[in-house]
């Protein structure tokens, strides 16, 4: 069905565009076939066009801010022989499973750089990376304290752990269950993914059936772009995108866009390389096909590119990442599972950000205010979140300028608190913001709407 799709998008004349774009512009989402024609957009101005639309939905919808989170790996053991990634079982290297007091060295080292969320990652091993492992990490994550900072909301990209291990990471309270699918084209996954658990193509497909009928309702779609045509792989991220909601009334939170990266012990050949041009059209399609959806661009990319991203739909990035265990303190040497393009501290990153105007937020609040699934939709589509996001996202870069700024920093995030702090139209909501940054300034922590 979605290689009939692009088979008719590509035949078509360019004429539609216009009438696809003023719809997507309404925030009225697109329909797979209508973000085939756009992937087939190939001309400057076209792009631009596209670009532009994509611009406008992003900051109706999200605004100025850019949410901040860092990957923390628990360990690399797998037993799946996943053709493009570091950690695949055939390959040599030293192998780590973090320990509990590692756990909380590697938690202590994120607070410290400022990070307030997390994304929980490790290998498929039935035999070491249990889901008791997986929930006494969580544990150590969330009980571990340095100064004034804490982790307060954990998302979790694992394997699927089946009914009883989603509800006991409910019960451990995750914010989103993240799984990709790597690749959509079931030929190329099978090629890919060998014999082990990974290989079954339905049970990664269908593994965020199975976290919503767990009770879990933030679930993040995710491709590696590079393993086959990227605008098929478009289509499948928006049919199951909207296969989620007509099933469960709620689509995907998240939905994230990595490109293939070397790593050591891969030699796998980038046959369907995707072109930074290409990658920023994927992401300005999503942002127009699933506007209320947050789009995730992680360190794998170079710094150019993320922040034309961040301008065209982006609404989360990764910042100061490591991509293996322990690679944020002693084993920082370990083999990663793919190499950075963005090596920035973040420090460093959030120079760049507030440089361009971003409102970088550290915000956790829609998880523990139980504004999730379908109660987060309830407010996004008509706009009502957005009137809580920009005074939680002034609060938390407010906390992380009197605890880990430096003195330019510092004054660089006053300015920016002050360019937006007067955008925020309810005038009590803004005055009571106003208390609250004071409050911060007064030792009070974890303030939120």
């Amino acid at each position: 069905l979605l290689a009939r799709m692009l088979r008719q998008a590509r035949e078509r004349s360019a004429g539609g565009v216009e009438e696809i774009l003023a719809k997507a512009r309404a925030r009225a989402g697109l329909t797979p076939a209508e973000a085939a024609r756009l992937l087939f957009v190939e001309d400057e101005e076209g792009l631009e066009r596209i670009f532009e639309a994509a611009g406008e939905v992003k900051r109706e919808i999200y605004g100025e801010r850019l949410v901040l989170f860092a990957p923390l790996y628990v360990s690399n053991f797998c037993v799946n022989d996943c053709a493009y990634c570091g950690f695949h079982r055939t390959n040599g290297g030293e192998r780590v499973r973090l320990s509990t007091g590692e756990i909380a060295e590697e938690t202590r080292a994120l607070i410290e750089m400022g990070h307030k969320r997390v994304l929980l990652e490790c290998g498929e091993h039935p035999g070491l990376n249990t889901m008791d492992f997986v929930t006494e990490a969580i544990s150590t994550i969330y009980s571990t304290k340095s100064g004034n900072g804490e982790i307060r909301r954990i998302n979790v990209n694992i394997a699927p752990p089946g009914p009883e291990g989603f509800r006991r990471l409910k019960a451990a309270q995750i914010g989103t269950y993240q799984l990709f699918q790597e690749t959509y084209h079931r030929k190329t996954y099978e090629a890919l993914h060998g014999r082990g658990p990974k290989g079954d193509y339905a049970r990664q497909l269908f593994a965020h059936d199975a976290a919503f009928e767990a009770g879990i309702d933030d679930v993040g779609l995710g491709v590696l772009f590079g393993l086959h045509d990227y605008r098929f792989e478009v289509l499948g991220l928006i049919s199951h995108a909207l296969y989620l909601e007509r099933t469960f009334g709620v689509g995907p939170h998240t939905v994230s866009v990595p490109r293939l990266r070397p790593a050591p012990g891969v030699s796998m050949v980038r046959g369907r390389g995707v072109t930074d041009t290409e990658l920023l059209k994927v992401i300005a399609v999503l942002r127009l096909a699933l506007p209320y959806t947050g789009i995730i661009l992680s360190t794998r990319e170079p710094e150019g590119l993320r922040a034309r991203g961040f301008e065209i739909g982006v609404s989360q990035a990764s910042a100061g990442s490591a991509a293996t265990p322990g690679g944020y303190g002693a084993r920082a040497k370990t083999a990663a599972q793919f190499s950075l393009g963005d090596r920035r501290t973040v420090e460093g990153f959030l120079k760049s950000a507030l440089a361009s105007g971003i409102l970088p937020s550290f915000c956790t609040a829609c998880y523990r205010r139980e504004r999730t699934g379908e109660a987060f939709m309830a407010l996004a589509r008509p706009g009502d979140i957005s009137s809580l996001c920009r005074p939680n996202a002034i609060l938390t870069l407010k906390e992380y300028l009197e605890d880990y700024a430096t003195a330019d920093v510092r004054e660089e995030g006053g300015a920016v608190i002050d360019r937006y702090l007067p955008m925020i139209d309810d005038a009590g909501l803004r005055e009571e913001t106003v208390r609250r940054m004071r409050m911060i300034e007064a030792g009070r922590r974890d303030l939120f709407f």
